[in-house]
């Protein structure tokens, strides 16, 4: 289709989506972190229907950041542990603006995720919430393992049905040919047995979630015909829409993914929205280009409002740390208010430079971790891009002379206080064990080396 004509049948879409909520005016002001203030109205949350006509909140609770005690990180302390009273503060705020998709995994956070989530979720009717967990057997896919993580989710979520069930992250091939979807969830008799878990109701929406070779996506979403999936999930952003396959081969577009299933109509709730946050950080630049447009909105709800154009669109789910962030995010759906053509294109043109900038994907999604040698890879990867945004990668013969050294300066004096020295790129030894574990395909080693050899770099100019 046209570009112009894809852009106003959006509109059109998005439009008729968001009568299905009850209006409630955006308050103005921002704070200083530039979450919009002022309380958002119950009663106005914008929905999507699934495959058996439940309706579903545009906005889904991504359980994979909670926030732990005393602001720690779980990746740094080994005896950090969540803030379940803050957790359960956050999904009652969610819930009572009409939140009531929540995600999980038995691997996120540790395996803290899901009785986090059980313990907050089972303090409300069980009426109010739609649950979804996954199939996480990356490591051991076994039928023993597999079962017994399955089994283990009810559990820890306390309920006797799952909503919303997923084969988890498939989309790899092995030397040999064989597919990490056969091998995880074909050859050990899993698929057979959700089915019939399905038919007795113990599961209510079967689906799967994607990162990988479009050939395996290909495949996987012919097989609706015989498997009926109810819903798939996948990476989308203004960003990943064109640009995906541009910033790592790899990927994906997520034009192609979200197409595809729209033709056989599947409904698809939608990860890494924010592309681990990167698109609510946006440099100075792209930032003041989205303010100028809106100046009380927040960079994320531009994102968020993307996607809502989207009609196919069930869910977004969004990794919630902090209540600012449920705050902000539930705004921006309460309703959903449908992106004209011109801030499309807008979008369209931050994408563009967004995708050019010389910035390492990284969601922080953790699957690389923990490393066997230690390093803290998100956060290194953070901490660069970070650095990046805020001006501070130092490119000598580009700059002033002055400007170089208050880079060089900057860059060096913070990454010491943000990385533990022995976590960071130079202990890297490239043994490849993250790599095969890496959903947006970075070749991590290489990248570490990168950082490493820049950081030296820095170091032997102030000699």
């Amino acid at each position: 289709m046209e570009r112009r004509a894809f852009l106003k049948g959006l509109a059109g879409a998005a439009v008729a989506g968001a009568a299905m909520a009850a209006g409630c005016d955006n308050p103005k002001g921002t704070k200083a972190e530039g979450f919009a203030t002022g309380e958002v109205p119950q009663g106005s949350m914008t929905y999507r229907t699934d495959s058996h006509g439940q309706q579903v909140s545009l906005l889904g609770f991504g359980m994979m950041r909670l926030p732990v005690v005393g602001g720690g990180d779980l990746r740094k302390d080994p005896n950090a542990v969540l803030d379940q009273e803050l957790i359960n503060r956050m999904v009652d705020y969610a819930m009572e603006h009409g939140v009531n998709y929540y995600d999980t995994s038995p691997v996120y956070l540790k395996g803290m995720s899901e009785t986090a989530t059980g313990i907050a979720l089972s303090r409300h009717p069980r009426e109010k919430w739609l649950v979804a967990t996954k199939l996480s057997n990356f490591r051991n896919w076994t039928r023993e393992a597999s079962m017994e993580m399955y089994k283990k989710s009810f559990e820890n979520l306390q309920v006797d049905r799952i909503d919303y069930y997923l084969l988890h992250s498939f989309g790899g091939v092995d030397p040999d040919g064989k597919s990490d979807f056969e091998k995880r969830f074909v050859d050990n008799g899993m698929i057979d047995f959700l089915l019939e878990e399905r038919e007795k109701g113990h599961i209510r929406n079967l689906g799967w979630s994607f990162h990988g070779e479009q050939s395996e996506f290909d495949k996987v979403v012919a097989l609706h015909d015989k498997y009926h999936w109810d819903f798939a999930q996948i990476q989308m952003n203004y960003v990943d829409w064109h640009y995906a396959h541009e910033i790592e081969p790899e990927n994906v577009n997520a034009e192609h993914l979200y197409t595809e299933l729209d033709k056989r109509e599947i409904p698809i709730v939608i990860m890494e929205p924010l592309l681990g946050g990167r698109l609510a950080t946006l440099n100075d630049s792209m930032a003041a280009r989205l303010k100028a447009s809106e100046p009380d909105r927040s960079l994320a709800s531009w994102a968020f409002r993307y996607l809502g154009m989207f009609p196919r669109v069930m869910t977004s789910l969004s990794g919630m740390s902090a209540m600012e962030h449920v705050e902000d995010n539930v705004r921006s759906h309460c309703p959903l208010l449908p992106l004209s053509e011109t801030q499309m294109q807008l979008l369209e043109r931050v994408a563009d430079e967004f995708a050019h900038y010389p910035a390492i994907p990284c969601t922080s999604c953790q699957y690389c971790m923990p490393c066997p040698y230690g390093l803290d890879i998100p956060g290194i990867f953070s901490f660069y891009n970070k650095s990046l945004m805020d001006g501070n990668i130092a490119t000598e013969g580009t700059v002033e002379q002055r400007e170089y050294r208050r880079a060089r300066r900057a860059f060096l004096t913070t990454y010491d206080k943000s990385i533990a020295r022995l976590r960071q790129a130079d202990h890297c030894i490239n043994c490849g064990e993250c790599l095969t574990h890496c959903p947006q395909h970075i070749a991590i080693p290489d990248k570490m080396r990168m950082i490493e050899d820049y950081t030296n770099k820095l170091k032997d100019s102030l000699v």
